[in-house]
């Protein structure tokens, strides 16, 4: 077998007919980190380095470890110059995905075969900048050589959505929607929350003086974000806090915290669980998809975080948070009215989720293995450990969770040959028929999403 060849990441016959059967499928991304406004503009990408590696925190973080400057990352240096510096140790990523990605991303969308190397970095630029020049290769053109059929973006809930309008009015209508992310308005413990707070007022257009305020608007951006096409809120927390809290004791902390005073931890928990229960009943209500991304420890190297901001590589993963006990309220309460997903970043946690995805019944299920799990070897772990202890059939399937769109393809190319890959192990160990194995995979890479999400 040779590098990201035909049979990359097949193992047997069976894989290799499976993966025929749904390697040309249309992708259904619920969700990613889409540029909205890039894609609205069709803005073309000036460069290799723009389109790979100018917004992928991945990248800057195995760069970081082989020694590669913050210049040369999100500093000031040229691009041409950080695209070297990448080539100068892209040997060295061997072995982690992103060494994968990238290679597959060259093959799929540039048609070049070279590898990433100090030697082959100044073709590489000059070959990928001339045809990212062509109209083949601008953002909307990309997203329909990909067969993005639908995607879903991450968006704030004071986002006024105007790139989503603007691309509802072409030839991509309908294929790129919004997610209600209301993180900031529930992260009352941030330094920014109360700053955040009084935007959403001007917003609104007059004070917030008790918690049903917010909640109102809260409300008013969901209808807002359903009439442009949403299907799902999203939501990003370390410990999943679900309790179940008296509207009393969270409008009290809403109150002091407005007013000044640093919540405690235990006001943290209840005002996060109060609120995370409430954008719950608006999804039940229109039955949307509520997606909770647990246990990411955020920003925790401080270099980093003060330096940069969030969302540049300081992020870690937890196997002590709980998720049992915070949950417990909150699933009990939306028992078989709301469509739940659960993504989990340690991979420690997947076999809790399975059974409590087990326990909850048909609508609440395990997404895609999210970030440090997103790999050949994440994967496999958890599609094999899901089906046999839940289902694989409720699988939510792929999405790509990613801030670059030429990534799309590559990440889900990769989850469909991982999972073919452990449906034909089972079938060439006379677990599965193949007839159903053909089944199974391909509704796990399109009619699975696609049904699940509305979309």
């Amino acid at each position: 077998m040779a590098f990201l060849d035909e049979r990359y990441l097949l193992g047997s016959p069976a894989a290799e007919g499976l993966y025929a059967q749904v390697r040309d499928l249309p992708i259904i991304d619920p969700h990613n980190h889409a540029d909205v406004k890039a894609i609205a503009e069709d803005r073309p990408f000036a460069n290799i380095w723009e389109a790979e590696a100018a917004t992928d925190h991945y990248v800057w973080e195995l760069l970081r470890k082989r020694g590669v400057p913050e210049s040369h990352l999100t500093g000031n240096a040229p691009a041409e110059e950080k695209w070297t510096a990448l080539c100068g140790v892209f040997e060295e990523l061997a072995g982690n995905p992103t060494f994968e990605w990238v290679h597959l991303d060259l093959r799929r969308r540039f048609g070049i075969t070279d590898l990433i190397t100090p030697a082959t970095a100044a073709a590489i630029w000059d070959a990928t900048r001339k045809q990212l020049a062509t109209p083949a290769l601008r953002p909307q053109a990309l997203l329909k050589a990909m067969k993005v059929e639908r995607m879903c973006s991450t968006d704030d809930p004071a986002d006024s959505l105007e790139h989503h309008r603007a691309l509802a009015g072409g030839p991509l209508a309908g294929v790129v929607r919004p997610t209600f992310r209301p993180d900031r308005a529930m992260n009352i413990f941030k330094p920014d929350w109360n700053a955040y707070i009084t935007r959403l007022e001007e917003l609104a257009g007059g004070a917030f003086k008790q918690l049903r305020d917010l909640q109102a608007f809260l409300q008013a951006r969901h209808d807002f974000f359903a009439a442009n096409g949403c299907v799902a809120s999203d939501h990003g927390v370390a410990t999943p806090f679900g309790y179940a809290v008296e509207y009393a004791d969270a409008d009290r902390i809403f109150r002091q915290v407005r007013g000044g005073r640093a919540p405690t931890a235990a006001e943290t928990t209840a005002f996060m669980s109060w609120m995370l229960h409430a954008v719950a009943e608006m999804d039940a209500a229109k039955n949307w998809v509520f997606q909770l991304h647990l246990g990411c420890v955020r920003d925790l190297r401080n270099r980093l975080a003060n330096d940069l901001g969030p969302d540049t590589g300081g992020d870690v993963s937890d196997h002590l948070i709980d998720i049992v006990a915070p949950l417990r309220d909150f699933l009990n309460r939306f028992d078989n009215r709301l469509k739940v997903v659960f993504y989990c970043l340690d991979p420690h946690h997947q076999a809790t989720l399975a059974t409590l995805t087990r326990a909850f019944g048909a609508k609440v299920n395990l997404g895609s293995a999210w970030w440090m799990n997103d790999t050949p070897v994440g994967m496999r772990r958890q599609l094999e450990y899901v089906g046999t202890v839940d289902l694989l059939w409720n699988h939510a399937g792929m999405v790509s969770d990613s801030r670059k769109l030429l990534s799309y393809g590559s990440r889900h190319e990769m989850f469909r040959r991982v999972l073919c890959d452990v449906v034909g192990t089972m079938v060439e160990r006379g677990q599965l028929p193949a007839p159903l194995a053909e089944r199974l995979v391909a509704e796990l890479c399109y009619a699975r999403p696609k049904a699940l999400f509305g979309l």
